[in-house]
């Protein structure tokens, strides 16, 4: 029985990119349909810059939820006074901005938030590229309540996984999507039965996850081949990482490991395979992209952009 009552549950969902629509899905499904949704502002989008909505817009719109609310700044003082006028009994954010104390508090219940992690692991705006960039064979999905420091508060469950050994950053994001949405709605029912038992983080544990920019992308051939592939997996499909050729840059987008000697970053064959030389070992190029092309197989882009044996890629 919910202390609430399962269809009393007063909700706000906040989140924005494609991540957070199943966990939105699966409150709708189990019976907590939000009474208002917080996602970003539309933005122009793609070659045409086109004004598109957040992915969350759209899920909430097919959900019918009919509050969609898309501020400017959530540090505005009228945002706190919309969200504190609906009247909540808790907030459920996953991929969203970090909310001032004034809009976090003001649910009865609290304010909770997915992370795509085994919190204190990777701390941060990207756990999944950085768990995977780290090598990390294990990850998860937490849910705690907020505090103001980011993604440090009370655990309320943890759900680990395994990652798989040529598992991509693209290929995770969907599996804890998956993994999370059910996180979000066993913790929503927690909560609402008044059952959500909690216990802090171990802070000497933690370990960061900061925002990827570009610099972070470039691959680094100094490195051992394996963390070189994992460096390329963790950053595949996006933003992709990156490597100099000649005027340009090339992303490489899927790799192994496999053997080769020579100097870091140096082409030890592209005849139908392109294998690359890293500290120690090499990696064997699979799917790779030219600047405004398309991702091509490597066998499709030797053909069309040959690259010689001994040619250096730093």
């Amino acid at each position: 029985m919910n202390v609430l009552g399962w269809t009393k549950m007063r909700i706000v969902f906040m989140g924005t990119p494609e991540f957070a629509v199943p966990p939105l899905e699966a409150l709708v499904e189990g019976g907590y349909k939000p009474v208002a949704v917080v996602t970003g502002p539309d933005r122009r989008r793609g070659r045409g810059r086109k004004l598109q909505p957040t992915a969350v817009k759209l899920a909430a719109e097919r959900l019918d939820i009919r509050t969609i609310l898309q501020p400017d700044s959530i540090m505005d003082p009228a945002f706190a006074s919309t969200i504190d006028a609906l009247d909540c009994d808790l907030h459920v954010v996953v991929a969203f901005r970090i909310l001032p104390r004034t809009v976090f508090m003001s649910a009865r219940l609290g304010a909770f938030n997915l992370h795509a992690s085994l919190l204190p692991k990777f701390r941060g705006a990207a756990p999944i590229n950085r768990a995977l960039m780290a090598g990390a064979t294990q990850t998860g999905v937490t849910t705690f309540f907020l505090k103001e420091k980011v993604d440090t508060g009370n655990i309320i469950l943890q759900w680990p996984t395994a990652i798989l050994p040529h598992e991509t950053a693209g290929d995770l994001h969907d599996r804890l999507a998956r993994l999370g949405s059910r996180a979000v709605l066993e913790t929503t029912r927690r909560i609402a039965g008044g059952r959500a038992k909690t216990y802090g983080q171990d802070d000497v544990q933690a370990t960061p996850a900061p925002k990827i920019f570009r610099g972070d992308c470039r691959i680094p051939w100094e490195q051992p081949a394996e963390a070189v592939h994992n460096h390329c997996r963790g950053l595949a499909p996006y933003p992709g990482a990156w490597t100099p050729w000649k005027s340009t840059t090339l992303k490489i987008l899927e790799t192994e490991v496999t053997r080769g000697k020579g100097e870091p970053g140096t082409v030890l064959k592209a005849n139908g395979s392109l294998v690359i030389a890293c500290k120690t070992g090499a990696i064997a190029v699979a799917r790779l992209q030219a600047p405004g092309q398309r991702v091509l197989e490597v066998r499709d882009f030797l053909n069309g952009y040959p690259i010689s044996p001994g040619t250096t890629l730093t």
